[in-house]
């Protein structure tokens, strides 16, 4: 056995940089650490938040419009700051030292939320079960742990799935298979997370105390973490292959400035490069498709383009990397369809 086939295929490496050894990292030996920071993440998140309505109108004294307003403004910037995970870990920190940074902040966030609604000075005061006088001072203290989850719940969200699909190597037909059944077991803990915490905390939360309701999530959170680090020497790593965002960016400036430019008819004159492998880290090439022919423009060669020497990617840019745009344009109107399904979920709160 040649000493490559010790190793994964993908471009995967360990904690310490190295590259991935296939019996020693990654699969199931990896991959319950994840399940399980995912599941308790989960049950934190919706134990916080399933009964926020509830906790703005009686221990922050807020109409029930305002209420309901400040928790879809708070729903709303969990799911935009993914794009501030993604970003960041395609681009600079890769998904776990993203995970791990936004997972410390998720727990700060956390902790300051169970200190707000328990510790003598930050907690409102009470004159009855339903009658709160909260100070500015003390909803500003809730509304900054509030916001600090939002941080951290949508920087780890974008990251822990793909991470789970990083413990397996697609070039491995074995691995391959077993990661199907890797996101079968992750949204189960996902929805099992779900469950305790819209039934049991809900339940802690409207006939315990609220102390006891936000801690538990704390606790929950704390645990998760615990989970995720208790694997670093068990998880394949994927190096950052740079910002997405920027590529996308790159095909529309370049299909733009040679938007006189004749597409050729034989697709093969199109920019490729000459390697096997796609130049964008982590990934393979991708063939080209005769739909929104416009974008091609970006691939075709000019006098201009001088790509013996290093090629300018806002002037001309890979097969792969256009029909990465075309792919996220194609997916445009099934992203578009839940908006209203999103609008109409958010009301059940």
């Amino acid at each position: 056995m040649a000493e490559s086939d010790f190793y994964t295929k993908d471009g995967t490496v360990d904690h310490k940089g190295n590259p991935a050894n296939i019996k020693k990292t990654g699969t199931w030996k990896a991959c319950p650490f994840i399940i399980g920071n995912e599941c308790c993440e989960r049950l934190a998140y919706y134990g916080m938040s399933s009964n926020l309505v509830r906790y703005f109108k009686h221990r922050l004294n807020q109409h029930t419009s305002v209420a309901t307003r400040n928790n879809q403004n708070w729903s709303g910037t969990c799911y935009i700051t993914p794009l501030i995970g993604a970003f960041l870990a395609d681009a600079y920190l890769g998904r776990y030292w993203t995970i791990a940074l936004f997972s410390i902040i998720y727990v700060f966030g956390m902790t300051l939320l169970a200190m707000s609604a328990t510790v003598h000075g930050i907690k409102p005061r009470c004159y009855t079960e339903d009658n709160c006088d909260p100070t500015v001072t003390q909803s500003a203290v809730f509304f900054v742990a509030l916001y600090l989850v939002a941080l951290g719940t949508g920087g780890i969200k974008p990251c822990v799935s793909s991470y789970g699909a990083d413990q397996f190597d697609d070039t491995n037909e074995t691995e391959k298979k077993h990661k199907s059944s890797f996101f079968n077991w992750f949204y189960f803990s996902i929805n099992i997370g779900a469950l305790i915490a819209s039934s049991v905390l809900v339940w802690v939360q409207d006939n315990v105390s609220w102390g006891w309701g936000f801690g538990i999530p704390a606790i929950a959170m704390a645990i998760a973490v615990v989970f995720f680090f208790s694997g670093t020497r068990l998880y394949r790593n994927q190096k950052p292959g740079g910002s997405p965002l920027t590529r996308l960016c790159q095909v529309v400036v370049a299909s733009f400035r040679k938007c006189r430019v004749a597409v050729p008819a034989d697709k093969s004159l199109l920019y490729e490069t000459m390697d096997a492998e796609s130049n964008i880290k982590g990934s393979r090439k991708v063939e080209h498709t005769e739909d929104l022919s416009f974008f091609d423009k970006a691939a075709v060669e000019t006098e201009s383009d001088d790509i013996k020497r290093t090629v300018n990617s806002w002037r001309l840019c890979t097969v792969t990397q256009v029909e990465e745009l075309k792919a996220v344009i194609r997916l445009l109107p099934i992203w578009a369809t839940g908006i209203i399904f999103a609008a109409v979920y958010s009301q059940m709160s």
